[in-house]
């Protein structure tokens, strides 16, 4: 595991949306939520929460292979060669219907099937 912090951090506390890939027996499958969503979960060291309402093809793909990267970027924070920076955030993760994740979801987003736990094992800055 790994902690989420630094540019990565402040770069998901300002990005509009979070794109996140999973594997399937089709290859490759990428969705996405609103920067607000997470922000309004919080990160905690490692842990990023994300409220689920359909996503039913990356629960299907988690169900079978874990293995997860988050990837979001802003203009708002200064990359390397101009405005933008961007963050890779690789692990695992979980759909949760059930325990304090869940609940935490639950509570902020009653129109939550699931919570997706994503636990970091890799944070990549990007640009």
């Amino acid at each position: 595991m790994t902690t989420i912090e630094g540019v990565c951090k402040e770069v998901i506390e300002k990005s509009e949306w979070v794109a996140i890939a999973t594997t399937g027996p089709d290859g490759p499958h990428v969705v996405a939520t609103w920067g607000d969503y997470v922000r309004a979960l919080g990160i905690a060291n490692d842990t990023v929460l994300i409220p689920v309402g359909m996503m039913r093809k990356t629960e299907q793909n988690l169900a079978r292979d874990s293995r997860v990267e988050l990837l979001c970027g802003t203009r708002q924070v200064a990359g390397a060669h101009g405005p933008g920076k961007g963050c890779a955030i690789i692990g695992r993760g979980e759909m949760q219907t059930v325990g304090p994740h869940f609940a935490a979801v639950k509570a902020k987003f009653p129109w939550a099937r699931a919570a997706l736990v994503v636990t970091a094992e890799k944070v990549e800055p990007q640009l």
